[in-house]
């Protein structure tokens, strides 16, 4: 008889431990929803609308017109040579160029909030960044709302905003964005 009790209060105590780790999941989980909605509140909208116009000169010298430039998916990157999770993410944007064909992803990197343009040339050397690298400027922050880094968007082939997103991105989440 105290066999089965014993079983029985086992039983309830794996059951009662699933059920704390569950609800903990789930407050987590809106927890992190909450910060994500703060987070992005002020980003550009979603709702199909036309993402502001991009043309810029590229690190290279020459120039760049996203209008020129449609994919059946474009991901536009911002980031600030100085800033560390913009860093830590570098590594996976570019493995997902690595992974994807330009002709069905195009990949867009623009720097902002930096000094001098040997100091984003030496971001790009250091994180062996391939791609264009544009240099925006404060005009291209504001009409695009960028106001933390990274901050990305996911445009369709009629270049509207289709997916918004900052801060940091592993590649399974920046793939799963862009398909």
């Amino acid at each position: 008889m105290l066999a089965i009790f014993s079983s029985k209060f086992e039983m309830n105590s794996r059951i009662r431990s699933l059920l704390t780790y569950g609800g903990e999941a789930v407050v987590i989980g809106v927890i992190l929803f909450g910060v994500y909605a703060y987070q992005s509140r002020n980003l550009l909208p979603t709702e199909l609308q036309p993402a502001p116009a991009l043309s810029v000169p590229l690190l290279d010298g020459s120039s760049y017109d996203i209008s020129h430039h449609a994919a059946p998916t474009t991901l536009v990157y911002f980031f600030a040579p100085w800033c560390n999770i913009c860093a830590a993410s570098s590594g996976n944007i570019d493995y997902l160029r690595k992974l994807r064909d330009d002709d069905e992803l195009q990949i867009v990197l623009v720097a902002l909030d930096w000094q001098t343009q040997a100091e984003v040339q030496e971001y790009v050397e250091h994180h062996e960044i391939s791609g264009p690298v544009l240099l925006g400027d404060r005009k291209v922050a504001s009409d695009w709302n960028v106001y933390a880094f990274p901050t990305y968007y996911i445009l369709d082939s009629r270049q509207r905003i289709i997916r918004r997103d900052l801060g940091y991105s592993t590649f399974a989440g920046l793939w799963w964005r862009t398909l």
